[in-house]
């Protein structure tokens, strides 16, 4: 089972998550609070996996309440999933790694794809704790999804679908196969937080995803690209072609 708190300062709001949540047989909701010290006192003593946070609340946000959770060093920060009626803090959630940001009011549906997530997250992490021992009191996590806004929406993408990524100035462009976004970030940023066993600089301006790339091609001069299943072409640096070489000749 997976022990859930749910945290926030209206009642009927509570009642309503704690409802949708009976159809969900493996959480268990083991407490609920209305303000931000009471959340960090049974969060603290109960230890749950999983928090649904609202982010305004009466005495500090949603936010500050994590930060003040995150300095217990006896203390796992449980998956957060935001429930709040603002979207205007969606990226701020991406900051911290929440699992998902629901926009009041949210249906039975999206309550569960963003639970699956956190399941998706869970797992994840027992699998690099059995993996390595070393990091059983912290496991680094490689960012999983992008979030941001884009035309009025706010976009859940997850990583995986991205073929490439460049830098264009102060943003940076995100690739899929059929559109592309533009993101606030820094590529050294981005690259820090991708998981390096997937994805891979090839350019000061340039990461790919290596599941989508087809061929390394080099000419007669010396100048060398990346091929994409999709056909398009990546420009690769000398500088960064000997990662490449590295990466399959160790695979």
């Amino acid at each position: 089972m997976i022990q859930a708190v749910l945290a926030d300062d209206e009642v009927l709001a509570r009642q309503k998550l704690r409802k949708l949540l009976r159809e969900e047989p493996d959480i268990d909701v083991v407490g609920e609070c209305a303000t931000a010290s009471e959340t960090i006192q049974l969060v603290s003593a109960i230890k749950p996996q999983l928090l649904f946070l609202d982010i305004r609340m009466p005495d500090m946000d949603g936010f500050d309440m994590l930060a003040e959770l995150s300095i217990r060093k006896d203390l796992a920060l449980p998956h957060v999933i935001f429930t709040t009626a603002s979207d205007q803090h969606a990226l701020q959630a991406f900051e911290v790694n929440a699992v998902d940001y629901l926009l009041k009011p949210f249906t039975a549906e999206r309550l569960h794809s963003a639970i699956v997530r956190a399941r998706d997250q869970m797992d994840a992490r027992d699998r690099a704790r059995t993996t390595d021992d070393s990091h059983r009191n912290g496991v680094t996590s490689h960012l999983t999804r992008l979030v941001f806004k884009s035309g009025g929406r706010i976009l859940f993408l997850p990583v995986s679908e991205l073929l490439w990524i460049g830098a264009e100035e102060n943003y940076v462009r995100l690739c899929t196969g059929t559109e592309s976004y533009l993101l606030r970030h820094t590529l050294a940023h981005l690259e820090e937080k991708l998981d390096s066993s997937m994805f891979l600089r090839v350019h000061r301006s340039f990461i790919v995803n290596l599941q989508y790339v087809k061929e390394v091609r080099t000419m007669p001069d010396g100048e060398s690209s990346v091929i994409l299943v999709n056909g398009q072409k990546i420009a690769m640096s000398r500088s960064y072609r000997t990662r490449m070489h590295e990466r399959f000749a160790a695979s």
